[in-house]
């Protein structure tokens, strides 16, 4: 039987998706670009029902980057205390909103780099807001999607996050990055799950290089 190429593996992958899931958006509750920030950061580590949780209450205590800027450490830890790691998280947020008020006149920067000077930013957040808020070609790496990527064959044993993000890049059309990137992190939180991966409810076994290495171990061959 012929090997799969590379290219058949992303058409393949993307089409699928492109035709099951044509809308995918973020599972994270915001209603402002700065209220995604907030969010993205608490998700760090931390699922995202937990964070929807706590963000309505921590949403309408602080509208924008100037009211929470002046919020004490002990006001905003109440609001996100059952969080993973609460402290550091309480400080990012507050140094984040100073930042912003400080180098920015409270407005979102819209590139990597202004987005990265943010505390508790770093480039998997700053690209899940480009993506996500201005609907740029970033591919945010985070556990599922370095994982999804490897496992079907997307990545070949890519090491590191960025190893990743440089391969899905060269590969997905840059129309299509925003929503790949969902794409895969829902697949991976769904489906394609780290310890038990449900192969038997996956549309993309087809393409899939683990799959296809377990059939044909089962096989014998």
């Amino acid at each position: 039987m012929r090997k799969m190429t590379l290219k058949e593996r992303y058409d393949g992958v993307i089409a699928w998706f492109s035709e099951n899931m044509p809308s995918p958006e973020t599972e994270l509750h915001y209603d402002t670009p700065f209220h995604l920030l907030l969010a993205v950061i608490l998700s760090a580590q931390c699922t995202d029902k937990r964070v929807n949780i706590v963000t309505p209450p921590l949403f309408e205590a602080y509208p924008d980057a100037a009211a929470l800027a002046a919020a004490s450490e002990e006001d905003v830890f109440n609001f996100i205390k059952s969080v993973t790691f609460p402290n550091n998280k309480t400080r990012h947020l507050i140094r984040a909103a100073k930042v912003l008020m400080e180098e920015f006149g409270g407005e979102m920067p819209s590139d990597i780099e202004g987005l990265m000077k943010l505390p508790g930013v770093g480039r998997k957040t700053a690209n899940v807001m480009l993506s996500v808020v201005w609907d740029k070609a970033a591919m945010a790496v985070d556990t599922h999607v370095f994982r999804v990527s490897n496992r079907i064959g997307l990545t070949n044993n890519s090491k590191t996050p960025l190893a990743t993000e440089k391969t899905l890049m060269r590969h997905i059309p840059g129309d299509v990055v925003p929503k790949a990137h969902h794409w895969l992190i829902l697949h991976g939180r769904y489906v394609c799950k780290a310890r038990k991966p449900e192969c038997g409810n996956c549309g993309i076994k087809g393409w899939c290089r683990s799959y296809a290495n377990e059939m044909k171990k089962n096989s014998g061959k």
